[in-house]
């Protein structure tokens, strides 16, 4: 019996491997990719999962593929809430145990004044709608912002500049 160890590596699987790593290289240099993403692009490369598997460690070994720098990013994102930061990362296959550690990371104060920015720069266009607080408040609710935001958002905004004539007050 031979071991397996002491057989010279196949050439054609090499190759693949190396195909498949450069593949996997220009992927995450376009973007960064989380696990699962990158996961299933390399599943879609090849028809040999443990060669995506043995891709996907290695990219990860060298530090290319991170999921917590991912999350990272995302959830230092500007102009975005809390839970467009979860729907984006759940979205993107991060796991929910990280999900929560990036939400606890982001600040709730400068959340809320990312708010009241977004909307400082849209009241002109949203005060001329026929009711500017539910067109707002709908606004920074597509963005991800939360309730208690939005509202405390709304309220500073609308004193400090009055609605046009064709908002209801």
């Amino acid at each position: 019996m031979t071991d397996e160890a002491a057989l010279p590596p196949d050439p054609e699987r090499q190759k693949a491997r190396d195909d498949l790593l450069a593949y996997a290289f220009r992927a995450l240099a376009g973007r960064a990719l989380t696990e699962a993403e990158l996961r299933t692009r390399l599943a879609r490369r090849t028809d040999d999962p443990t060669l995506a598997a043995e891709v996907l460690a290695r990219v990860q070994e060298l530090g290319y593929q991170n999921d917590a720098g991912v999350a990272r990013a995302e959830g230092s994102r500007r102009g975005v809430g809390g839970f467009r930061v979860r729907q984006t990362l759940k979205r993107r296959g991060v796991s929910e145990g990280l999900i929560e550690e990036t939400l606890a990371a982001r600040d709730p104060d400068r959340e809320a004044e990312e708010a009241r920015e977004l909307l400082e720069r849209r009241w002109p266009a949203l005060s001329r709608k026929r009711d500017p607080r539910a067109s707002a408040y709908a606004f920074l609710a597509r963005r991800g912002f939360g309730g208690a935001a939005i509202w405390a958002a709304i309220r500073e905004v609308a004193q400090q500049e009055p609605l046009e004539d064709g908002g209801a007050e």
